[in-house]
């Protein structure tokens, strides 16, 4: 595992850092800031909890 940016909508939100087996989330935007420090399993798994915190797949920037 490497960091690596995750975007959503076109957008970066955050990077995922490797952290103890998982992948530590940091956010950079707003909207997921919730999100901040929690660790997921996968990119996949990430992705999921930004899609379900965010209540539906859009951009952030309108």
């Amino acid at each position: 595992m490497q960091k690596q940016v995750i975007e959503h909508g076109g957008l970066p939100v955050g990077i995922a850092i490797p952290d103890s087996g998982k992948l530590r989330f940091i956010a950079v935007k707003f909207h997921v800031i919730d999100l901040d420090e929690r660790r997921f399993a996968t990119v996949g798994e990430l992705k999921a909890a930004i899609r379900d915190h965010l209540g539906e797949v859009r951009p952030i920037a309108a």
